[in-house]
């Protein structure tokens, strides 16, 4: 019962656990240049090119709220048709004339891509009707004159035979410190 003294030795590139060993790095060093790749080529579409820009026009957008909301406006908007019919129904404090048509602003939270605008037209009355491609999931609905003298918005989770209801929102008060 003797034993050889010595084993003929395999290559290591012929053993099944080096290269079982080194799977793991190489995985991740391929996620990696995924990623990298993705990274480069893919626009996150969240940030906001001109930020100065964007800081002075937020004066303008509460004033608009803020004339919605003296006017009354109040819209009811209704999907119909698969998804590919909107109606807005308008409603306003007595005296208001409503305008021929309306613009809609339909934006996906985190993709820019998606976006649509829309131009809704006076059906006779207070209704107004357009067509937009089908939406899914939720959206940022911005619902507004053409003279873009007021405006509402609203956040939309799309269904079919849906139904959103905007009114205006007032904008804070400012806070008067030491009163």
């Amino acid at each position: 019962m003797s034993k050889p003294a010595h084993l003929p030795a395999t290559p290591w590139y012929r053993e099944p656990w080096p290269w079982l060993l080194m799977l793991g790095p190489l995985i991740v060093v391929v996620a990696g240049l995924v990623t990298a790749y993705l990274a480069v080529v893919s626009n996150d579409g969240l940030v906001v090119d001109d930020y100065y820009k964007e800081g002075l026009g937020i004066n303008q957008r509460t004033a608009r709220d803020q004339r919605a909301a003296d006017l009354g406006i109040v819209a009811e908007l209704v999907l119909g048709g698969n998804g590919e019919r909107i109606r807005a129904l308008l409603q306003a404090n007595e005296g208001v004339r409503l305008p021929e048509s309306l613009i809609m602003r339909v934006a996906h939270p985190t993709r820019p891509g998606f976006d649509q605008k829309l131009l809704l037209r006076s059906e006779g009355g207070s209704v107004y009707g357009g067509t937009l491609r089908p939406l899914q999931g939720r959206w940022h609905i911005i619902l507004e004159d053409e003279g873009q003298e007021w405006r509402l918005i609203g956040d939309w989770v799309a269904e079919p035979e849906g139904v959103l209801k905007l009114w205006a929102r007032r904008p804070p008060k400012p806070v008067v410190q030491g009163k």
